[in-house]
């Protein structure tokens, strides 16, 4: 019976240390991105204009809808985003007014990546670096691909498409 009980209890320390044999090695995180996106968020009220900026960016001056953004921010800065249908909320009774519902009136996007991180001293701050300019058709479609200079550390980065000048029309998020 003893022999049994010590046959045993071999057979499920060997099979134990064969299934967790994995777990002791250090875990391996897809150091390829910091942030992949399937998701964005056209600038809606209240954070239309900059009264409700975020981070210090302020939205589009007129809420905003877009169909799909997806987009990816990698280590070294690389940032590649695709939307597609970003355009003036058709249903905004602004927008309806000045008849320009469903359309993209603006010629080039670009992306701002919004990180918080921390100054020389270690106090928190916000950072946010842009790419170039890109060409958007008036359906709202565009692709940018870019590297800019990411701050280190990049805390819970958050990537918007701009205009030129900097006002956010659609946001990672829901």
């Amino acid at each position: 019976m003893k022999k049994t009980m010590y046959s045993m209890l071999a057979l499920i320390l060997a099979l134990s240390a064969f299934l967790f044999a994995g777990s002791a090695s250090p875990a391996s995180a897809d150091e390829s991105k910091v942030l992949q996106f399937n998701t964005m968020i056209g600038v809606p009220r209240p954070y239309t204009g900059a009264t409700n900026a975020i981070r210090g960016v302020p939205g589009g001056g007129l809420p905003w809808v877009i169909d799909f953004g997806k987009g990816k921010l990698s280590p070294d800065g690389s940032v590649d985003v695709l939307v597609k249908g970003l355009v003036f909320d058709p249903n905004d009774p602004d927008v309806i007014a000045r008849g320009i519902g469903g359309t993209n009136t603006v010629p080039n996007f670009k992306v701002i990546v919004s990180c918080l991180s921390r100054d020389a001293g270690g106090n928190p701050i916000t950072v946010n670096v842009s790419t170039g300019l890109f060409p958007a058709d008036t359906a709202g479609n565009a692709q940018m691909n870019d590297v800019v200079a990411l701050p280190s550390p990049c805390i819970a980065p958050i990537l918007f498409v701009t205009s030129p000048g900097g006002a956010w029309f659609a946001s990672t998020g829901l």
